[in-house]
């Protein structure tokens, strides 16, 4: 009798295919967005208005501290500490774009079975075990959501050329950046 040698598939899973695109994605939004907000004036960035987050910058800190809080979760490391922020813009935007850039290249790294195992979180805020996936596309999302704050107060300041950030403009044009 002959033997058959079966090769192991090697194909991801079309979740994990997705995780690892969506995070590439929000690495691309967040580049788009600011490297857009790097043609306002740093007074007007910082200028409040009647939003969930006063500020232009307060809003990408948001967004910074929990893409730094879920990136956390995600290697099973203790939360990051948050402490004040003093640095200027230019430190706001390097701060996002770096944490981006470690959570894309963290989540490409995952195996299907990363990506679909179960991590309990015990917080303050809420208790739950999800599956991995889960969290990435929930700080995916919440990016997302803080991104369209951010064109928003930008509009209340007078800016009307924000960039487009929509997840199929990506699959479309932004892969190549």
């Amino acid at each position: 009798m002959d033997t058959v040698n079966i090769e192991p598939a090697t194909k991801e899973t079309a979740i994990a295919c997705l995780m690892k695109n969506y995070a590439n994605y929000n690495l691309w939004a967040n580049s788009t967005l600011i490297n857009w907000l790097k043609t306002k004036p740093v007074a007007t960035l910082e200028r409040e208005v009647p939003s969930s987050f006063p500020s232009i910058r307060l809003t990408l800190l948001h967004i910074w501290q929990t893409e730094r809080y879920w990136l956390a979760i995600l290697k099973n490391e203790d939360e990051p500490a948050y402490g004040e922020f003093t640095g200027n813009m230019q430190a706001v935007f390097d701060a996002l774009l770096k944490t981006s850039g470690e959570l894309a290249r963290y989540i490409n790294a995952m195996t299907d079975e990363n990506v679909q195992e179960k991590t309990m979180i015990e917080s303050p805020w809420f208790r739950c075990n999800f599956r991995n996936f889960e969290y990435i596309v929930h700080y995916a999302n919440h990016s997302t959501y803080h991104r369209g704050q951010v064109i928003t107060i930008g509009r209340q300041l007078g800016f009307t050329d924000a960039p487009m950030t929509d997840y199929n403009l990506y699959n479309i044009d932004g892969k190549e950046f």
